[in-house]
């Protein structure tokens, strides 16, 4: 399901540079930049709203599962956030493609992984776990920027903790140590009262 924003001409991406720790693909730093091939706030929720990613591990495995599809898809990821039953990310199409094409199969692939692991956990073989995803391709920069602060700063909505970069499966604190300053400073100025994303999520608080 795709909402689309009013038209703008966007910005031209620029590269980026970084490097992934060992265990977790860390993305390169964020450019900020609306990308010509698409840029999308995407949500996905588990199916019945349940709390199938409860816990550290849970959590960890999930944030985990999510900054690899990205990755190995070629998307460039510039804000997420992590939850029991639910998870928003927003971030640029490859530049080898036109719009979203491959944002069902590389969701798909991280929901069958997950799934599979999680049922092996719970010996529930077959279970229905996820239930569907829906993006928004962002075209203005001021949404863009508003869903960058919404997405680091999600935890602080949901209640988890007081300051975004104290919940370790959101992408504030690497936000913080990633950009500038002035960058950081920009992004946490911009209002997200008005911003309108599905989030009607309770999260288990249990982490």
């Amino acid at each position: 399901m795709t909402r689309a924003d009013k038209p703008l001409q966007p910005a031209t991406p620029t590269p980026t540079t970084g490097s992934a720790s060992i265990d977790t693909p860390w993305p390169h730093a964020p450019t900020h930049l609306l990308a010509a091939t698409g840029t999308y706030f995407v949500t996905a929720g588990t199916y019945q709203k349940l709390h199938q990613f409860r816990g550290r591990d849970r959590l960890s495995v999930l944030q985990r599962g999510l900054l690899t599809v990205v990755r190995d898809f070629g998307w460039s990821i510039e804000a997420w956030a992590v939850f029991s039953n639910h998870y928003h990310f927003l971030g640029h199409s490859p530049a080898s493609e036109q719009g979203a094409a491959s944002l069902s199969r590389m969701l798909g692939l991280l929901h069958e992984k997950t799934a599979s692991w999680i049922n092996g956990l719970d010996g529930e073989p077959g279970r229905k776990v996820w239930h569907n995803f829906w993006e928004t391709r962002l075209t203005y920069e001021k949404s863009y920027f508003a869903r960058l602060n919404y997405v680091h700063r999600n935890p602080v909505k949901h209640g988890l903790v007081p300051v975004a970069n104290q919940y370790p499966w959101c992408s504030a604190a690497w936000f913080e140590r990633a950009a500038t300053p002035a960058q950081v400073k920009t992004i946490y100025a911009f209002p997200v009262d008005r911003v309108n994303v599905y989030d009607e999520f309770d999260v288990n608080v249990d982490w």
